[in-house]
C-alpha cells in the first residue's frame, strides 16, 4: 500500500530507467479525480490499445471517448518504445475487477483466476497502454516490449515492489483479453531481470 508518487517523481523515475518521455499537454493536471480517489495503489496494470498509428493512439488515450472520458491510462507506450505521459492521476484504465486479485497483487502472491467485478481498479493501479492492435498478429517491436518492462519496473522500484506487482487487464478483469501477443508471466521475468 502506498501513496502515488508525485508527477514530478514519476517524471524522473521514468528517465532514470532510460526512457523515452514524451510530456503531452498537460498531463500532471489532466485526470478524473473529480469521480472518486487515486490511491492507495498497490500496481501497475498493462493494456494493449486496439488502435493502429501513434499520434492517433496518443489522442484517443489522452481524451478517450465520449461513453468513457480520458485519460485512459498514465502513459502510451508505443512501437517505437516512447513513453507518453497523458494525463496522472484517477484515470479511466482498469475498470471493476476481481478484489482476490487485488488481494495477491498486494501480497505479491500467484493470482487466482478473475472471476467477480467487484472492486474499483482505477483507484488502485498505475496504467500503461501499449499501442497494439490487439489481434495476436500486430508485431510487438523489441523497442515497445523494453519500455514495457522498463516503465513497469520504475514504478516498482519506487515503491519498493516486485515483478508480482504488474499485472494485465486480462488477469484483473473478466472477459479482458489484453495484452495479447505476448503473455503477462513473461513480461513480468523481464521486470524481475530489471529489478536485479
Amino acid at each position: 500500500m502506498a501513496p502515488p508518487m508525485s508527477a514530478s517523481k514519476f517524471l524522473s523515475t521514468l528517465r532514470d530507467e532510460g526512457l523515452k518521455v514524451v510530456e503531452v499537454g498537460d498531463w500532471r493536471d489532466h485526470n478524473r479525480n473529480s469521480k472518486g480517489p487515486w490511491g492507495p495503489v498497490h500496481g501497475v496494470m498493462i493494456h494493449h490499445t486496439v488502435t493502429k498509428g501513434s499520434a492517433k493512439t496518443v489522442q484517443i488515450c489522452r481524451d478517450g471517448y465520449a461513453s468513457l472520458p480520458g485519460p485512459l491510462c498514465h502513459g502510451v507506450i508505443t512501437k517505437d518504445g516512447r513513453i507518453h505521459l497523458v494525463g496522472y492521476g484517477r484515470a479511466n484504465h482498469a475498470g471493476l475487477g476481481d478484489d482476490d486479485v487485488l488481494r495477491a497483487v498486494i501480497a505479491e502472491k500467484g493470482l487466482p483466476a478473475d472471476n467477480e467485478s467487484n472492486t474499483d481498479g482505477n483507484t488502485h493501479f498505475y496504467g500503461f497502454e501499449c499501442e497494439n492492435l490487439g489481434d495476436g498478429k500486430d508485431p510487438w517491436p523489441a523497442a515497445q516490449l523494453d519500455a514495457i518492462a522498463r516503465a513497469a519496473a520504475a514504478v516498482c522500484r519506487v515503491h519498493g515492489w516486485n515483478q508480482r506487482s504488474v499485472i494485465g487487464h486480462l488477469e484483473w478483469q473478466p472477459g479482458k483479453i489484453d495484452p495479447r501477443g505476448f503473455t503477462m508471466s513473461s513480461m513480468r521475468d523481464r521486470i524481475k531481470e530489471r529489478l536485479k
